[in-house]
């Protein structure tokens, strides 16, 4: 039980770390804020390097993984687009990566709830996640 909450535990940050990933790489050529480009920039560095975290454990596991749900992610596409689209300014966008923040904290306290039995090494790296997704929320908040 604890090898398999903790692969399912590590899928979903997988996915989490990739849609963050791809969600900053959409709006980053419209940022016009020097400073709010350095947020999201460092962000995503951070988002990557904890990508190769959980793909390193997830190979100890023989696993490849998990892509975000791509429903998920055309409609978090389509948001951006629309809303850039009618106002491309750094509070859009503030409001669109708060937003996705918040559904990225949501869902991986969910996951943390639901495998419980995984191993501390990922619940580290939830919690880790967790707290990337928060501070980056607060941390734009000066934008919106």
């Amino acid at each position: 039980m604890i090898e398999q909450d903790t692969v399912k535990l590590l899928r979903e940050c997988d996915a989490g770390v990739k849609m963050g990933i791809k969600s900053i790489e959409d709006v980053l050529g419209h940022v016009k804020s020097d400073s709010l480009e350095k947020y999201l920039t460092d962000c995503k560095g951070e988002h990557e390097k904890l990508g190769e975290e959980i793909r390193g454990l997830l190979d100890k596991y023989h696993d490849d993984g998990k892509n975000p749900n791509p429903i998920a992610q055309s409609m978090s596409w389509m948001k951006t687009g629309i809303k850039m689209a009618v106002d491309d300014s750094d509070g859009t966008i503030a409001d669109l990566m708060t937003d996705g923040c918040n559904m990225g904290v949501k869902s991986l306290n969910r996951y943390l709830n639901e495998y419980k039995a995984a191993d501390e090494v990922s619940k580290d790296i939830t919690k880790r996640l967790i707290n990337l997704e928060e501070r980056l929320a607060v941390d734009i908040r000066d934008y919106l």
